[in-house]
């Protein structure tokens, strides 16, 4: 009896990021996606191996990073968490500080295309903000492009997957 059948792996270089159904296929990298579950350990009477339970889940940001252009969307996105968090004086405590859901959390989707450009698979992001902007770094002696970054801090993930 045969175990198991071969597999195909996904590429990892084809991706687009959809935000607010519009595309972005100018990122040219995007970090993991991570979740982890905290390990709770409790040692009862004397017992030498613990009992050990789920606790708090913690979901890692994530970092998008393009070629520095004109389109300053992601930086608009970041200006409006500044001001929506900030008072009047300029401290943190302000307008959508503590909402349950603040007015700047976003989701978008992740898609992992194959190389014809089809839909492999699809991740789900849920209550996106950007905690951390860069503009990137500037160098008189390279000949590299100029690389911004945004980092996102989510709440949650799903992912969907197409059948072959």
């Amino acid at each position: 009896m045969p175990f198991g059948s071969a597999r195909t792996f996904h590429k990892k270089f084809k991706f687009v990021i959809e935000i607010d159904d519009v595309a972005y296929a100018g990122f040219q990298k995007c970090s993991a996606l991570e979740a982890e579950i905290a390990k709770i350990e409790q040692w009862e009477g004397g017992t030498v191996i613990p009992n050990k339970s789920p606790g708090r889940v913690t979901v890692s940001d994530i970092t998008l990073e393009r070629g520095a252009s004109s389109d300053q969307d992601m930086f608009v996105w970041f200006s409006q968490v500044v001001d929506l968090t900030a008072d009047a004086g300029g401290g943190a405590g302000g307008i959508g500080a503590g909402l349950k859901e603040p007015l700047f959390k976003r989701s978008f989707d992740i898609v992992q295309l194959d190389r014809d450009g089809e839909e492999l698979r699809r991740w789900s992001i849920t209550g996106a903000w950007p905690c951390k902007f860069s503009g990137g770094e500037w160098d008189n002696n390279a000949d590299e492009n100029v690389i911004e970054s945004v980092t996102l801090c989510i709440d949650t993930f799903t992912p969907t997957f197409n059948a072959p």
